[in-house]
């Protein structure tokens, strides 16, 4: 199969610099003379159309049309095994993921072209902000931390792969109803009314269309944490356009599209699972088969923004990330023990002088 070979640049058109993508505007800038760049927009029609889903048999097959396919070059990080795009005269960089030192014997990764975009909206310094904030609010973390927190530290602007599938499905269960009932026990002082439960056979079918169910499509970053920083506005998708990746990184997926989709089901299983319970009824309910048919499997390579900061403590790497479109923080975070120690013997010291206060008063 043919591939495209991609190569992004952004030239102002009066000083010749590097133009950058400016969060929440629609349009490039150029740092040193101030020209703008209008992005071209989409009208409604043609939007829905660019936005369209791609068949997922098709994809698995490689029976994807060329223009769908392309050709990127990547940094592996051999730390945390991201990979990331650089710009071209960049030849060694710190991984914006794991904050360790990298080299850029570039390598290529073939791979299926983003389909949609959503562009940051959040500045730097606003995903700053939301940051220190969050950081601030951390109990005993270390002292430098705090100073992180209060510093104006560069943020990393990244695009993160995801899949985004369409799948209809259609659940055959079996199970059983619980139907809550009271019966009063003892005699006298000791009767009492207690709560018991009636279980009845129950069986059906359910189903679901899920959309835009979504899956990060690379582990460089723990799958909780990210799914922590949802939801995303996906009513404010925008075909691709390499325009709004200039000036920042883009990662490139790492989890191939049957991995998943097999992770895509595990969440999907969720949502059936919550169906068969309502559909179940009664007041409790227990699931002891069930076989899901998928059908109409569709999906989307999308690119999401986020503004993160990889920070070192004693060895050990501790991201930070800033969801670019709605502001919302999450993290690891490290802990000083120290600080722990010091609150735990600050206990123990007040409740030795409450007991030395009441021995004394009686």
């Amino acid at each position: 199969m043919a591939t495209l070979q991609q190569e992004h640049r952004f030239p102002c058109a009066q000083c010749g610099a590097s133009l950058r993508f400016e969060p929440g505007q629609a349009r490039l800038s150029c740092a040193y003379c101030g020209h703008e760049q209008p992005i071209p927009q989409m009208d409604d029609a043609t939007r829905g159309t660019a936005l369209q889903s791609v068949d997922y048999h098709d994809a698995v097959a490689n029976a994807l049309p060329p223009e769908e396919i392309e050709e990127t070059t990547v940094v592996n990080c051999a730390t945390c095994g991201a990979q990331v795009e650089f710009e071209e005269h960049v030849h060694s960089a710190e991984c914006p993921f794991c904050a360790s030192p990298v080299v850029t014997d570039t390598g290529t990764h073939r791979h299926i072209k983003p389909h949609a975009i959503l562009a940051f909206k959040l500045s730097e310094r606003d995903a700053h902000d939301k940051m220190s904030a969050w950081l601030k609010g951390l109990w005993f973390a270390p002292s430098t931390l705090a100073k992180y927190a209060r510093s104006t530290g560069k943020l990393n602007g990244l695009y993160v792969p995801y899949w985004a599938f369409d799948v209809a499905t259609r659940s055959s269960y079996s199970g059983q109803r619980g139907t809550y009932y009271y019966v009063t026990t003892g005699t006298g002082k000791n009767r009492r009314r207690v709560r018991r439960t009636r279980w009845s056979a129950a069986s059906g079918q359910v189903s679901r269309k899920c959309l835009a169910l979504l899956v990060m499509a690379a582990q460089s970053l723990p799958r909780a944490n990210i799914r922590r920083l949802e939801p995303w506005t996906m009513a404010e998708l925008q075909p691709y356009n390499a325009d709004y990746l200039s000036g920042f990184r883009a990662e490139a997926y790492t989890v191939e599209l049957p991995d998943g989709f097999e992770i895509a089901k595990e969440r999907m299983e969720e949502q059936i699972r919550a169906d068969i319970c309502r559909d179940i009824g009664g007041d409790e309910q227990r699931i002891s088969s069930l076989s899901t048919d998928y059908s109409d499997e569709r999906f989307k390579h999308l690119l999401l923004p986020i503004w993160m900061a990889a920070y070192r403590y004693r060895g050990k790497s501790y991201r930070f990330i800033v969801n670019g479109q709605t502001g919302r923080v999450q993290g690891e975070r490290p802990w000083s023990w120290p600080k722990i120690a010091g609150a735990v013997l600050a206990g123990l010291a007040l409740l030795a002088l409450a007991f030395f206060i009441a021995e004394m008063g009686g």
